[in-house]
């Protein structure tokens, strides 16, 4: 019951967090191109919207290093707590704002300093939340503990766009434009009630306990990852940047690109991303379980080649229909990268030792994020020129692919060699009340 609890407090805030970055992703292309950025050209209030975006991408290595200090410091329960707060209250915030018809440039700068502070938020809330998960498993079913969380992305950006879409069915146009996107960024505060009073109920990690009673915490997470870990960090930001571009495409921009170059109505590029979600929601645990007895590097060397393989297929088969374009966004989102991201949470992780892990996952995973964060300024300009050429697109997706797919050819199988203390959780399992047989195995670790 102890083990449920703690996955429900990393899935359920998970969800929060990526509810409310991703509705903002879905609001950047719908509302807020025309409410905060009004431009004669719409490819010009696109781009700028998508700058703001990308701001928010960019400011989560900040957040990464704030929270990850304090999660090696002082604990992973506190800097999640905090996470949760500061990324549902800009959330909040946003549904209350004026717009720039309102107040002028007060309101796209407001907006901005919103969208930097939900960044911020989700720089720790990621690394954490997989390691109240990993740090809680036992060695073999860290895999799927680790795959838990990231459900938290396909179920919070379901609710988001459900969200959007029941409100778009329910008013019109004008009155959409005029209060009802508003709805859902104000529902974020329910949300984070809940949140708050289920993680409030759960313990400290066992393995930062375990270093907090030994004194062997970080005195700066930062410089020791650096010191010690760097060559992780880097390897971490490789491995993300393949998928990590077309993630945000597929969750974010494609409902740009879907309207805006290839004719489809706003409710259809919504419903094709919300088919997808549910498929990730089936993907994620089924990899992550499986990741415990194949290994995390299999799949994740297997979602890659994939994903190459069907990069510039995917973009000629989105035009073609309705049908086609369902399929091709089932297929690559819900199933291909749903299997690698079920597997980065623990993969990354496995990387680095307790007293630094926090910040060196969340700072090399946020690093990448904040590269990929601004694929979308780069495939507005793209569409400008080249319209929706699946040529252009497809071969901007595989070079970071290819980048990815070399590292992870040389990257450890983290199933087997971690720098997670398994002798100590064997002894645990073996002998859960023997004190001293416990201290000798930590001490031989």
């Amino acid at each position: 019951m102890k083990k449920v609890k703690i996955l429900l407090a990393s899935l359920v805030g998970s969800i929060i967090e990526w509810y409310d970055f991703y509705l903002y992703g879905t609001a950047t292309g719908l509302v807020f191109s025309s409410l905060f950025f009004p431009n004669h050209d719409p490819a010009v209030s696109i781009l700028i919207a998508f700058a703001t975006f990308g701001a928010g991408y960019a400011a989560r290595p900040i957040g990464s290093i704030i929270f990850g200090h304090m999660g090696d410091r002082i604990g992973r329960k506190a800097s999640l707590m905090l996470t949760l707060i500061g990324m549902g209250g800009s959330s909040f915030l946003i549904g209350l704002l004026p717009t720039y018809a309102q107040i002028g440039i007060v309101a796209p700068a407001l907006l901005v300093v919103l969208r930097l502070m939900q960044g911020i938020a989700l720089g720790g809330e990621w690394g954490g939340a997989v390691l109240l998960a990993t740090e809680s498993a036992n060695k073999g079913i860290r895999g799927f503990f680790g795959s838990v969380p990231q459900l938290g992305v396909p179920i919070g950006l379901v609710l988001g766009t459900f969200s959007f879409t029941l409100i778009s069915a329910l008013t019109t146009e004008a009155q959409f434009m005029a209060w009802g996107w508003r709805i859902p960024f104000l529902f974020s505060i329910v949300l984070i009630v809940i949140a708050v009073w289920i993680r409030s109920g759960i313990e400290e990690t066992p393995e930062f306990q375990r270093k907090k009673e030994q004194g062997e915490l970080a005195k700066i997470p930062v410089v020791e990852v650096f010191k010690y870990n760097s060559k992780d960090i880097f390897r971490l930001i490789g491995l993300k940047l393949g998928d990590g571009f077309f993630n945000v495409f597929l969750m974010s921009f494609i409902l740009v690109y879907a309207t805006t170059y290839l004719d489809y109505s706003r409710d259809t590029a919504l419903l094709g991303l919300t088919l997808s979600c549910a498929a990730m929601i089936v993907t994620i645990p089924l990899a992550g379980y499986l990741s415990d007895f194949i290994g995390r590097k299999i799949i994740y060397t297997g979602g890659l080649i994939a994903m190459l393989a069907l990069a510039i297929p995917y973009f000629m088969a989105l035009p073609v229909s309705t049908g086609w374009f369902f399929t091709m966004q089932v297929i690559l989102l819900g199933v291909v990268w749903g299997a690698i991201f079920a597997t980065q949470g623990t993969l990354f992780s496995e990387l680095f030792p307790a007293k630094v892990r926090y910040t060196g996952l969340s700072l090399g995973y946020q690093i990448a994020a904040a590269i990929v964060g601004f694929g979308p300024m780069i495939w507005t300009a793209m569409g400008t020129n080249y319209g929706a050429s699946p040529f252009a697109f497809g071969g901007f997706m595989m070079v970071g692919l290819v980048l990815s797919l070399i590292l992870i050819l040389f990257a450890p199988d983290t199933r087997v060699i971690t720098k997670y203390e398994d002798d100590f959780e064997e002894e645990q399992i073996t002998h859960p009340n023997n004190e001293a047989e416990q201290e000798k195995t930590v001490n031989l670790t």
